[in-house]
């Protein structure tokens, strides 16, 4: 369900208000005053006090939520501990159809954190349910100040990106193939403006896309390969800046088949970079960014049948480059390295590609952030993790050095699509940068991509994490 973020559509006058309201309290803000009776400013005060971060005030008709802010040096610490708030908060608000978020103008950008946090919190997928119950609440409607117009409108379109790409991740392979997931990109190209191609099997084979095309070999559903492209009149580069996202929509390991327990059941977010990428075009598209910005989604399922590739088997690449293939559940690498070997006829100023590539990676840093490697893009890379440490979608730079090139040497073809037991992440990277020719990133989102517990105002289920992470980054770009 989406959540609707809007200027209040009255002023806040006394009375107006009989939904639930959340107050920035401050001694020099009047708001507080509007809405408490002396009895109720002592008691916020004693809360105060104690300390408290949330104090909640039943006054019949309505709740209201005193938000207490603690000072904080830490910038980017202060500005997520303001969003954990409104994931508190939407816990005390979610059954309620309208929240009120007032605030003076000096507490803009803490309010919009805050409205931040409830919003993603509120998400729920309950498309599959056939007594859905998702949460109540569907208007946040913050203070109006005029300034702010454009601030909420850009809000509102970020939550909505993040909203469809945990949608994209969370719906099973049984409704989403390669095939639909090149649609939802044509569906948000159409609502945005973006010039949306999708590539069958026939015009994949003309492009002699032989990693994708090996991976596909076991499914009985073709592949396709996505562009999206946004091009606005303005862009302030004229070479684009293309993002890159694995789209295996579902991954069994091929004929190198995964064991069962706690492996196989939630490959359907196997196509998490895809997922990601889409939402960020769609943020780019939907906020309209200056930017040149292109998106290649290289797209199938993974699946082990009489025709499968299999491990032993060596094939070309779009770029001509001959790989041996020792393990079919590294093949993630395989389809985004046709893509980002197709990316150089764009001649790009910068090349981010994105993708739950490798456990590794997952099982170095956890849930808790995303794992990065560049090769000719130190400057770049410097700026996205300042943006990852302000959207508290953190990186976690790995080593690049030249010895792990000998890893993937292979003794019967150019290289090989496995390194070894030691270095995983960064081998895949390796893999990964031979096909390269412009500056990189290269983000391994396996281990924040989907979470089995609830993750703060990323819920349960898919994150989106990297949409916003992409979209501030690209916003920012000189």
């Amino acid at each position: 369900m989406k959540t609707t973020i809007k200027i209040n559509p009255t002023k806040n006058e006394e009375g107006i208000f009989t939904e639930n309201i959340i107050i920035f309290h401050a001694s020099k803000s009047s708001s507080s005053d509007l809405f408490l009776n002396d009895d109720e400013k002592e008691y916020v005060q004693k809360q105060i006090k104690d300390d408290k971060t949330i104090i909640s005030i039943n006054q019949l008709v309505r709740f209201v939520h005193i938000v207490n802010i603690k000072d904080e040096k830490d910038k980017n610490k202060a500005a997520e501990d303001i969003r954990l708030l409104g994931d508190k908060l939407q816990a005390l608000v979610k059954d309620e159809t309208t929240v009120h978020v007032l605030f003076t103008i000096e507490d803009k950008e803490k309010a919009l954190l805050l409205t931040e946090g409830l919003a993603l919190a509120n998400y729920t997928f309950t498309k599959h349910k056939t007594d859905p119950k998702p949460n109540k609440l569907e208007n946040i409607y913050l203070s109006n100040h005029d300034e702010i117009k454009e601030d909420v409108a850009e809000l509102e379109n970020t939550i909505d990106s993040v909203y469809l790409t945990r949608d994209l991740i969370n719906e099973p392979f049984s409704h989403l193939t390669a095939k639909e997931l090149g649609e939802s990109a044509v569906q948000s190209g159409g609502e945005h403006g973006m010039k949306v191609t999708v590539f069958n099997k026939k015009k994949i084979e003309s492009l002699k896309m032989g990693g994708l095309l090996a991976v596909n070999k076991g499914s009985i559903d073709e592949p396709t390969f996505t562009i999206m492209e946004w091009k606005p009149k303005n862009a302030t580069n004229k070479q684009p800046i293309i993002l890159v996202g694995k789209g295996i929509v579902y991954d069994t390991g091929g004929l190198s088949l995964k064991p069962t327990a706690n492996s196989m059941d939630m490959m359907k977010v196997d196509m998490g970079g895809a997922g990601t990428v889409i939402g960020a075009m769609n943020a780019i598209a939907a906020n309209k960014l200056d930017k040149y910005v292109v998106a290649l989604v290289p797209a199938t399922d993974n699946r082990p049948s009489g025709n499968a590739y299999a491990p032993g088997d060596v094939i070309t690449m779009h770029d001509g480059t001959t790989v041996e293939v020792l393990n079919t559940d590294a093949e993630g690498r395989l389809v985004l390295a046709d893509a980002l070997s197709f990316a150089k006829k764009y001649k790009p100023e910068l090349v981010i590609d994105l993708a739950t590539l490798t456990g590794a990676a997952a099982t170095a840093i956890g849930h808790y952030g995303i794992v990065s490697m560049q090769q000719g893009a130190e400057k770049e890379h410097k700026n996205l993790k300042k943006i990852g440490g302000e959207t508290h979608e953190r990186l976690a730079e790995m080593p690049f050095w030249s010895d792990y090139d000998e890893l993937i040497k292979s003794d019967v073809a150019d290289i090989k699509n496995l390194g070894g037991p030691a270095g995983g992440a960064i081998t895949a990277g390796k893999f990964l940068a031979h096909f390269i020719e412009y500056p990189w990133i290269h983000l391994d989102i396996a281990g924040p991509t989907f979470v089995k517990a609830k993750y703060g105002y990323r819920g349960k289920g898919a994150t989106g994490m990297g949409v916003r992470l992409l979209y501030q980054f690209i916003k920012n770009r000189a």
